[in-house]
C-alpha cells in the first residue's frame, strides 16, 4: 500500500535554485554596466601657473577639390604642386595633425590619388576622407 500513497503526491520542481542563478546573473550584469559608465570628476578649482599651455588639439586642415578639379587649402586655392609646402607649413610641429579630403564625387579617382599623395608627403599629418551619411 504504500506505493501507492507515494503515487498520489504530484511531482514538485524547486525553483529556489533557479531565482538564486537569476539574481546571480542580474548582479553581474549590473555591476558590469556601472563600470561602462564614464567617470565624470568632481568640480574643483585648479592652480594657475603663468607657464601653463593648452593641450594640444589636433589641427584640421581641409583640402577640398570641387568638381572642375581646383584644389584649396583651407579655402584658399592653390595648386597640386604647392599642395605639400602650404600643408607643411599648415601642420608645422603639430605631429596631430589631421587633413581632410573634401572632394566632389565627379572628381577622377586619379586627381584624388594625387592629392592624398601629395598630403602623404607631409611628415606626421594624418590622412582623412570626409563623406556625407546617406538620406
Amino acid at each position: 500500500m504504500r506505493l501507492q500513497d507515494e503515487a498520489d503526491i504530484p511531482a514538485q520542481i524547486n525553483i529556489v535554485p533557479m531565482i538564486d542563478v537569476i539574481f546571480a546573473i542580474l548582479t553581474f550584469f549590473i555591476m558590469s554596466t556601472l563600470f561602462l559608465t564614464r567617470q565624470e570628476g568632481l568640480p574643483v578649482n585648479l592652480p594657475q601657473a603663468a607657464t601653463s599651455q593648452k593641450s594640444q588639439i589636433p589641427t584640421k586642415i581641409t583640402v577640398t577639390v570641387d568638381a572642375e578639379g581646383e584644389v584649396s587649402v583651407n579655402k584658399v586655392p592653390t595648386s597640386i604642386d604647392a599642395l605639400t609646402e602650404k600643408v607643411r607649413t599648415l601642420v608645422g610641429a603639430n605631429p596631430e595633425s589631421v587633413v581632410i579630403i573634401n572632394a566632389d564625387k565627379t572628381v577622377e579617382h586619379g586627381e584624388i590619388v594625387e592629392v592624398m599623395d601629395k598630403v602623404r608627403q607631409v611628415k606626421g599629418a594624418k590622412l582623412a576622407i570626409a563623406t556625407q551619411s546617406p538620406k
